[in-house]
């Protein structure tokens, strides 16, 4: 069970999120980068971001990518967020692979 400051927070990263990666995909044609969902731990000190990365035949590969560079990811949030949080959490990415269950669900239903 999530409290409100966690949602709040949550959201909060989720747009600033969304912000960074579409400034970055805009360097780069033919990727595309959304953030699904931010979970907040209940200290406020990890952030889980559920990414959707289109292709997904590269998701794994990017993911990786945005992995290591997850430090360089934090302080970009961290000024956008500096008047909002006192403490930027530990970014931590996955893949949100649920668009691909839908599809694969969608696919053996048409079968």
């Amino acid at each position: 069970m999530e409290t409100t400051r966690q949602n709040k927070i949550a959201r909060l990263i989720q747009k600033d999120l969304s912000t960074i990666f579409q400034e970055e995909t805009r360097k780069t044609h033919g990727i595309l980068i959304s953030v699904s969902v931010v979970r907040v731990s209940p200290d406020l000190s990890i952030a889980k971001a559920y990414l959707s990365i289109f292709p997904s035949a590269r998701a794994q590969e990017l993911l990786d990518n945005i992995n290591a560079q997850a430090s360089a990811i934090r302080y970009k949030l961290g000024t956008l967020e500096r008047h909002q949080l006192r403490i930027i959490p530990e970014l931590k990415f996955f893949i949100d692979d649920s668009l691909d269950y839908i599809e694969n669900i969608d696919h053996l239903l048409k079968q």
